[in-house]
């Protein structure tokens, strides 16, 4: 069965990066993985949370969501209650994000990542990870030159892709109607470095053995590659003026 777009197993799709895609944030980032776009930015605050305080460390958390006409069906805002789904995927977000960040160098700081998804078609936590991560560098650069801090505090990249099982075909960077047939799916989110922050993997009514899980986390692993020379290749540029 051929992939949309004639694409490869173990092709991801075409990434967009468009840097400073909005003025206010220190750090803005549109990401566009195939259908999937996700908007990312990453807002300075001079405060950590109340169970930090007096610690000397900052804090990175992150927010996400749907805009109501991202999915074929309209979806109702998170108004009152976040969702169980929101509420995993931005902590994951955020769990990833802290790992290639050393707190201790933000002092008593945060820095706040909002992921909202404007078109979503499968991927969108990870697409939404690969871009935060270019915000998260922005708003450490915004930081710097404005002396908020004398040293970055990020360690490494991080970028984050999908992989599955579909009809027994091992693939890369699964769009939504891939993912919604898949037996297997997974999504792994990886350091520059080469190291796991997470995988997050499960059966579908099916199984899957050892031999199975190295290829999709090999398979995981090329991907991720891929995205963190697109990120690096992104933050070579200029950035865009806030001041525009």
């Amino acid at each position: 069965m051929a992939r949309h777009e004639g694409r490869r197993a173990d092709r991801i799709r075409p990434i967009q990066i468009v840097r400073g895609f909005t003025q206010q944030a220190a750090g803005s980032v549109l990401i566009r993985a195939g259908n999937t776009h996700v908007l990312c930015t990453a807002c300075w605050q001079e405060d950590v949370p109340p169970w930090k305080k007096g610690r000397g460390d900052g804090w990175v958390t992150a927010e996400y969501d749907m805009l109501p006409g991202a999915t074929h069906e309209r979806r109702k805002r998170n108004r009152t209650k976040i969702d169980g789904r929101t509420q995993e995927i931005q902590r994951l977000i955020g769990r990833s994000l802290r790992s290639v960040v050393d707190l201790d160098l933000l002092g008593e700081n945060s820095i706040l990542i909002d992921c909202d998804v404007l078109q979503a078609d499968g991927g969108t936590r990870t697409t939404a990870i690969t871009g935060a991560y270019i915000a998260l560098c922005d708003a450490v650069s915004v930081a710097l030159a404005s002396g908020w801090v004398s040293e970055s505090p990020i360690i490494e990249g991080v970028a984050a892709v999908s992989v599955g099982r579909v009809g027994g075909r091992m693939l890369l960077d699964l769009d939504y109607d891939e993912d919604s047939t898949a037996d297997v799916d997974m999504n792994v989110v990886m350091t520059s470095s080469g190291r796991f922050v997470e995988i997050q993997g499960t059966g579908e009514e099916a199984t899957f053995d050892r031999d199975e899980l190295n290829k999709l986390l090999d398979l995981a692993s090329r991907g991720i590659k891929r995205l963190l020379a697109l990120q690096q290749e992104a933050m070579s540029t200029l950035r865009p003026s806030r001041d525009r």
